[in-house]
């Protein structure tokens, strides 16, 4: 067996295990090194209800695990506009306040993509504040994933 092969089963062994642990485990108790449960949401779409979808699971997830979870938003392509100071493409005020108060009110992290913005363009000013900026996003997701964080593409 390959080297990659032999990393991939690693990775799914550990995968595995962590997952049986957590279901063991009270998820209602965080602990010390901050929240158990941590997942990153990719926004890559600019539909208005494909995003409201996505929010909608965020605010589950929240209600599920209260302040046992670290959320994080990548955006890229065109969902890029969510977190735009003004966006290019039709995005109601509504979307765009929810997920400043995922950062402000619930730390969500909030990443735009650098090469999306360069394609367009935009330079800091043109994101929002909450949000910081990785040169690639797609980099940005596989990171988080490296970290722990579960990976939800809608």
């Amino acid at each position: 067996m390959d080297k990659h092969k032999r990393n991939l089963l690693g990775h799914m062994a550990t995968g595995a295990s962590v997952l049986l642990a957590s279901n063991a485990a009270n998820a209602s108790t965080p602990i010390a090194d901050g929240p158990r449960h941590k997942v990153v949401y990719q926004i890559n779409k600019a539909e208005p209800e494909h995003i409201e979808h996505i929010l909608n699971s965020i605010s589950a997830m929240l209600s599920k695990y209260v302040d046992d979870v670290q959320i994080a938003i990548v955006a890229f392509g065109p969902g890029i506009h969510l977190l735009a100071t003004q966006p290019g493409r039709p995005m109601p005020e509504l979307l765009r306040q929810r997920v400043r108060g995922l950062a402000d009110n619930y730390g969500a992290e909030l990443v735009a993509c650098g090469n999306t913005m360069k394609t367009l363009g935009w330079g800091r000013k043109d994101i929002i504040a909450q949000a910081r900026i990785e040169e690639v996003g797609a980099a940005a997701l596989m990171d988080m994933q490296e970290r722990g964080y579960a990976y939800i593409a809608w």
